[in-house]
C-alpha cells in the first residue's frame, strides 16, 4: 500500500510529489554483507560511441565490439579469463538477445570454453541488468569473480519487429500500450507533467555543452577501449581506422539550432531529434568479484555496488522510470538524495530526464556532469553498462569517498538504478 501511494504520488500531474520515505533509516528490509562478502567493481572499459547507420562502427559486428572490450578489461588488470565463473551480455536487437553473438566474442576474446556465457534482454537497462546478474551469482555464492558486458549495433540490426503476439492484446489497454513508440511515450510525458519544449531543448544543449567538454579534455581517455575496424563508402572502397572518440557529441550546437527542429513523433510534439537519445553503436564491459577474492588476487577496488532496484510503470509513460526506481535503491543502500555525488541517468528523451530530475529534486550540477544518450548516444544493450564505467571514473576523480547512481527508463513500464560507492584514498 505504502508502494502505491508513492506511485500516485510521483505520477500526480502537476501535483506536489508524495514524500519520500527517511533513506537514512536502517529499516531497509535488507541485511549489510560482511565486507569480505560485498560486491565490488575491479574495473570497466567501453568502446567509443558511434553513430549508427553512418559511423565508424557501422560495418563492425556487434561481436568485435565485444571481444574489443572484453579483452581489454582483462588484460588491463591482469587476470586470465580461466578464473572468472560467468559472464553476462545484455543486448536488445541481436536474435535470441545475442546469444549465440555473445559466445562467438568470448572465443574471439581467447576465453577457454569451460567459462561460460549467456545474455539478458531487459531493453534500455539490458547492460545493468547484466551486471546485476552477475552481482546475484557472487551473492549467492555460485562464483567469486564475473564479467558483465552490454552491446549494441543499431547499425546492423533495427528497431521495429515486435515478434509473435496474441491478437486478443488488442482488448487489453496495458498489453495494447507496450506497442506504443518510445516516442510517442515521451510526448505523454512531456503533456502530462508539463515539460516544455524549451525545457527539453535547454537539457539537450547541456548535454552536448558537457559532452563536448568532457571529449576534450580527456575525461573520456580513460574509459575507451580504441577499436581498429573497417570501414566501407557507397562504393564498396575499404578504409581501416582506430576508433577512439565518440562520435555523436554536436559541439556548437545552440538552442537556435534545437528550436528548428521539427517534431518527430507527433505533428504539434514536442520531441525532436535534437532532444532525444541517438541510435549507436558501441559496447562495455565491467569486472565484478566478491571483495574477498579479488584482495586475495591482488585486484584494485574501483567501486562497491550498494542497492539496486527494478520498478513497473505505466507502459505509455515508461521514460519515469528513474523517478521511481532511484528512490528504491536509495532505500535499500541506506541512503538518500543529498548523499550522492553523481546521478547517471540515461536520456532516453529530454521530456522524461527533466521530468525525473524535477520530481526527485535533484540538483541539476550532479545529473549527467558529462553529459548523456543525447549527446553521447545510446547503443541499446551497452548503455546501463556504459554508464557504470563513465560514473566510476567520474567519482574516482573526485579524490574522496563518494556516491552515484545510475539509472535508466525501460520500454513497455519499467525503471531501473543501482548505487555504487567508490572508496577514498
Amino acid at each position: 500500500m505504502n508502494r502505491l501511494k508513492l506511485i500516485s504520488g510521483h505520477l500526480s500531474p502537476g501535483g506536489s510529489a508524495a514524500p519520500l520515505p527517511d533513506l537514512r533509516s536502517s529499516d531497509c528490509g535488507c541485511a549489510a554483507p560482511s565486507p569480505e562478502d560485498e560486491v565490488v567493481v575491479v574495473h570497466g572499459r567501453r568502446t567509443a560511441i558511434g553513430k549508427a547507420k553512418k559511423g565508424s562502427f557501422k560495418d563492425t559486428t556487434p561481436d568485435e565490439l565485444l571481444s574489443a572490450v572484453m579483452t581489454a578489461v582483462l588484460e588491463d588488470v591482469g587476470l586470465s579469463p580461466d578464473q572468472l565463473g560467468d559472464v553476462c551480455v545484455g543486448n536488445v536487437l541481436q536474435p535470441g538477445a545475442g546469444a549465440l553473438m555473445a559466445r562467438v566474442a568470448h572465443f574471439l576474446s581467447g576465453f577457454p570454453e569451460k567459462v561460460p556465457v549467456y545474455t539478458v534482454n531487459r531493453q534500455c537497462s539490458s547492460g545493468l541488468q547484466a551486471l546485476l546478474n552477475i552481482a546475484g551469482s557472487i551473492r549467492s555464492g555460485s562464483i567469486q569473480l564475473g564479467l558483465a558486458c552490454g552491446v549494441e549495433s543499431m547499425s546492423l540490426r533495427s528497431m521495429g519487429d515486435p515478434g509473435d503476439l496474441s491478437s486478443g492484446l488488442s482488448a487489453n489497454a496495458k498489453a495494447r500500450d507496450c506497442l506504443i513508440p518510445m516516442g510517442v511515450t515521451s510526448e505523454n510525458v512531456a503533456e502530462r507533467f508539463g515539460v516544455s519544449r524549451r525545457q527539453q531543448d535547454a537539457f539537450a544543449l547541456d548535454s552536448q555543452i558537457k559532452a563536448a567538454r568532457a571529449r576534450d579534455s580527456g575525461r573520456f581517455d580513460q574509459e575507451i577501449v580504441p577499436v581498429s575496424v573497417t570501414v566501407r563508402d557507397e562504393s564498396g572502397r575499404e578504409r581501416r581506422l582506430q576508433v577512439r572518440r565518440d562520435e555523436g557529441i554536436r559541439a556548437g550546437t545552440t538552442l537556435e539550432d534545437l528550436a528548428r527542429l521539427r517534431p518527430a513523433f507527433k505533428p504539434n510534439g514536442t520531441t525532436t531529434a535534437g532532444n532525444s537519445s541517438q541510435v549507436s553503436d558501441g559496447a562495455a564491459a565491467v569486472l565484478l568479484g566478491r571483495r574477498a577474492a579479488v584482495e586475495e588476487l591482488g585486484l584494485p577496488v574501483l567501486g562497491v555496488l550498494r542497492g539496486s532496484a527494478v520498478v513497473g510503470v505505466p507502459p505509455d509513460l515508461m521514460g519515469v522510470g528513474p523517478a521511481l526506481a532511484i528512490p528504491a535503491a536509495l532505500q535499500q543502500a541506506g541512503l538518500k538524495v543529498n548523499d550522492i555525488d553523481v546521478f547517471e541517468i540515461n536520456e532516453a528523451f529530454a521530456s522524461q530526464a527533466v521530468f525525473c530530475v524535477q520530481r526527485l529534486a535533484l540538483p541539476p550540477e550532479k545529473v549527467n556532469p558529462l553529459g548523456g544518450a543525447i549527446a553521447l548516444g545510446h547503443p541499446l544493450g551497452c548503455t546501463g553498462a556504459r554508464q557504470v564505467v563513465t560514473l566510476l571514473n567520474e567519482l574516482r576523480r573526485r579524490g574522496r569517498r563518494a556516491f552515484g547512481v545510475v539509472s535508466m527508463c525501460i520500454g513497455t513500464g519499467m525503471g531501473a538504478a543501482a548505487v555504487f560507492e567508490v572508496p577514498g584514498p
